[in-house]
């Protein structure tokens, strides 16, 4: 069988969710079945590294597809014309988008719906453009992989899809991400927190991702308890960030708040690791990788009670309200001070990160291809 797959979104050194929920399954998918041909269709010239195997043909589709205009050409005009090219069979396009202009039958990965909820969040251009098409993608789609049991329900019921065309298949956590040894620790508190214990928050810096809310909290946390306890945020600054920037200038205890920037794998499963607790209190998610990510290390995490949060995080967490600056404060006040509380959580992170896997994820996106051509 000739299966294309939507790769854009593997970009060396920029991998986040998405590129993540791509790089792990089809690694693992076309290791796991040499007996096909994939053809990975990027939209500019691509890293070795992302050719998995002598099964795939790397091919860079022009125009580089990152607005809206060039969306519609890279989807409607360029992938239909290689794809009878190729005599593809199969079509997979994890991030969302597809083709309405091939018959070919293409199982679509539809992460969250974000943008339904938070539309004031996304930049119009993209905004007009999703609200429009991602109904008719999920409609025409042959089957639907998404990332939770919210995110199906979500889609299910907004776009009016039936729930057995829809798939769960949950994110994994890169093998990097390990419990840290008491020394591994310290090394990593000395490093990026001045050799202090610290909260972490990991993720792309944009206005759903709450970090004006996380700011304040910590605020308050720092007047309440007199500690030396810093908060160290990692990512890249992403769409609408000028009130994060104006907080970050202004803030009271700007000097607790360490700004790492994006980090790859390696660097990040240190720091998360190394972490008193993670906050992660995002207004809305269609999974939450850094939870899992957290738990994978043995680190607790503070959560929001909303989206697929609490479904990632298990009993492994304290939620909270992401719209109420003093929840969040509260929380991070009750995991500083109530040690058992939190070698509670620690004890449930392993049991409760073990439901994810890479590997079950890959071949359950795999079986949810197969549905597609039988």
């Amino acid at each position: 069988m000739r299966i294309a797959v939507n790769t854009r979104l593997l970009l060396k050194g920029k991998l986040e969710g998405i590129g993540w929920f791509s790089y792990q399954t089809l690694e693992h998918i076309v290791k796991n079945h040499p007996e096909h041909e994939f053809f990975f269709f990027f939209d500019r010239p691509y890293d070795p590294q992302f050719v998995f195997g002598p099964n795939v043909t790397p091919v860079v589709v022009h125009p580089q597809a990152r607005h809206p205009i060039l969306f519609y050409i890279w989807f409607e005009w360029s992938i239909p014309m290689l794809l009878r090219k190729y005599k593809i069979d199969l079509f997979l396009s994890p991030d969302g988008y597809m083709s309405l202009s091939t018959k070919v039958p293409t199982c679509l990965v539809i992460h969250d719906l974000a943008f339904e909820h938070y539309p004031e969040h996304t930049v119009l251009s993209h905004r007009l453009y999703w609200r429009h098409y991602s109904p008719l993608f999920a409609r025409k789609a042959t089957r639907i992989v998404t990332v939770s049991t919210f995110s199906k329900n979500d889609i299910s019921t907004r776009y009016g899809i039936e729930p057995a065309k829809i798939d769960v298949v949950y994110n994994g956590a890169h093998d990097e991400y390990q419990p840290l040894s008491v020394d591994e620790r310290e090394a990593v508190k000395k490093k990026y927190a001045d050799g202090c214990e610290y909260f972490v928050f990991a993720g792309a810096l944009h206005p759903r991702k709450n970090i004006v809310n996380l700011l304040k909290a910590f605020i308050v946390f720092k007047k309440r308890q007199r500690t030396n306890m810093k908060l160290v945020i990692a990512g890249r600054p992403a769409w609408k960030y000028e009130e994060v920037e104006q907080l970050k200038a202004e803030m009271p205890f700007k000097e607790d708040v360490k700004w790492v920037g994006y980090m790859n794998v390696d660097e990040l499963s240190q720091v998360i690791g190394g972490a008193y607790a993670l906050v992660y209190a995002s207004l809305f998610e269609g999974f939450g990788i850094p939870i899992l990510e957290a738990l994978e290390c043995d680190v607790p995490a503070i959560v929001s009670n909303t989206s697929s949060m609490p479904e990632v995080a298990g009993d492994a967490a304290l939620l909270v309200d992401p719209t109420s600056v003093d929840d969040i404060a509260d929380k991070m006040h009750l995991i500083y001070k109530d040690e058992a509380l939190r070698n509670k959580l620690i004890a449930n992170a392993g049991p409760q990160a073990k439901k994810f896997d890479w590997g079950r994820s890959a071949e359950q996106l795999w079986e949810s291809m197969m549905k597609c051509v039988k």
